[in-house]
């Protein structure tokens, strides 16, 4: 008997399903999975607006922690498993890690096969290579930065005046509220400055 072939999946058919707008209607990805073979009773989804990380997901959220070794779990592409190239390969590595089988219906790859974990498997090295990629090139920028003797990092909100300004209207009695709204800041930054008094 061979060892090296994949056991078929056994575990339970989920789906995940996402919009980027509240408009957006999920029916068409739901459709789609449902007729992959996932029971509309076990669809997760998301309705995304703005950007948001994988803690403000909820049907992402609760899928992941729902899925189980052996799993599968559907998506219409692979896309949908986050707003990133970086997010996404990040959540296939943790699935791929914890034995739990991807499908994605529109790239026809299915990790249950020895070619669809090496085609998840290389996009999976790809985002790795280009976050680490990116590293490299902040660390450098920082490096020029500093050479030049130019600042790093953001720029404060307030400037030395301004934080001094600051500092004496807090002295005079107004309230954060009221100096932040002068100077265009957030209190927690007036709270900042007047600290250093």
């Amino acid at each position: 008997m061979s060892t090296t072939a994949a056991p078929a999946a056994a575990g339970t058919i989920l789906g995940y399903a996402r919009v980027s707008t509240g408009h957006q209607s999920l029916n068409q990805q739901a459709d789609a999975l449902t007729a992959a073979g996932v029971d509309p009773t076990r669809v997760y989804n998301d309705k995304l607006s703005g950007t948001t990380t994988r803690e403000q997901r909820p049907g992402l959220a609760a899928l992941l922690d729902y899925a189980r070794e052996g799993d599968v779990i559907v998506v219409v592409g692979i896309d949908r498993l986050g707003r990133s190239a970086s997010e996404v390969m990040s959540t296939i590595a943790d699935l791929l890690s914890r034995g739990i089988v991807i499908r994605a219906i529109r790239e026809g790859v299915d990790s249950s096969t020895p070619t669809g974990r090496a085609v998840l498997g290389i996009m999976a090295s790809l985002a790795e290579l280009e976050l680490e990629l990116g590293r490299e090139r902040r660390t450098a920028a920082r490096e020029a930065r500093r050479e030049r003797g130019q600042p790093i990092g953001r720029p404060k909100a307030l400037d030395t005046q301004k934080v001094a300004l600051a500092q004496r209207m807090h002295t005079a009695g107004e309230s954060a509220s009221t100096i932040a709204e002068a100077l265009g800041v957030s209190r927690a930054t007036v709270y900042r400055a007047i600290a250093t008094d």
